[in-house]
């Protein structure tokens, strides 16, 4: 555990913030969101909770960055990714699914975003003031301009709806995640009736056909 001296000068409290976020991050490559406390943040991070609070907000405003960081470190491998499964002389079905294909795949191997984007707006955008709810959604609509960007070099049929097909692409994404990762209590009702388990998903499955989908359509609007 890491101990400080006050933070004096603009450098330091960088710093500080610094290893806030790293602490958090560390966090979370151990347990879900839902098990980061700010108490065990303060602890691991060597300071009170009351400090911690000097430099954010709320827990909720930390993993609002780290989501934010990880959002972008997934689109910047993106092009690479896409480049090597996307054929640009396929039909654009066949792109398409390619594209659902690569998004499915990345984020399976990406657990703590995943875990992030599912916790977004049902806990994440709480407990924060009105500046950093408005940074971080700011932040998120460059995000998903990025991903547009991506659709639209690899689907150009998409024109103007690949902003909105990418919009409701991360809002499938937290909720497939959410509803992948079952509690104890209905895996045990699973095991005891395996009926009840006909509407279980397996993420990349059931994310990889969502999407397909959801381009699919979108594509047909497009055309007309």
């Amino acid at each position: 555990m890491a101990t400080f001296q006050r933070a004096r000068s603009e450098e330091q409290r960088e710093i500080r913030r610094r290893a806030i976020l790293d602490t958090a991050a560390a966090m979370l490559d151990e347990m879900s969101v839902g098990s980061v406390s700010l108490n065990e943040l303060s602890r691991r991070v060597g300071l009170a909770k009351s400090n911690v609070l000097r430099y954010f907000e709320s827990r909720e405003a930390v993993l609002l960055e780290l989501l934010d960081h990880h959002w972008r470190q997934w689109t910047a491998q993106l092009p690479e990714q896409l480049d090597a499964a996307i054929a640009p002389d396929a039909p654009v079905l066949e792109r398409g699914q390619a594209f659902a294909a690569v998004l499915t795949r990345s984020l399976a191997q990406n657990r703590v975003l995943c875990d992030l984007l599912s916790a977004q707006a049902g806990v994440l955008e709480h407990n924060v003031s009105a500046d950093v709810a408005a940074r971080y959604k700011r932040s998120a609509i460059e995000n998903v301009a990025a991903l547009a960007a991506l659709a639209r070099r690899h689907l150009p049929e998409l024109g103007d709806r690949a902003d909105w097909l990418c919009g409701q692409a991360v809002m499938a994404i937290g909720a497939v995640w959410t509803h992948a990762r079952p509690s104890p209590s209905m895996l045990a009702a699973y095991e005891t009736d395996p009926s009840l388990a006909a509407l279980r998903m397996d993420f990349t499955a059931t994310l990889e056909e969502m999407l397909a989908t959801l381009i699919a359509g979108t594509l047909t609007r497009a055309e007309g």
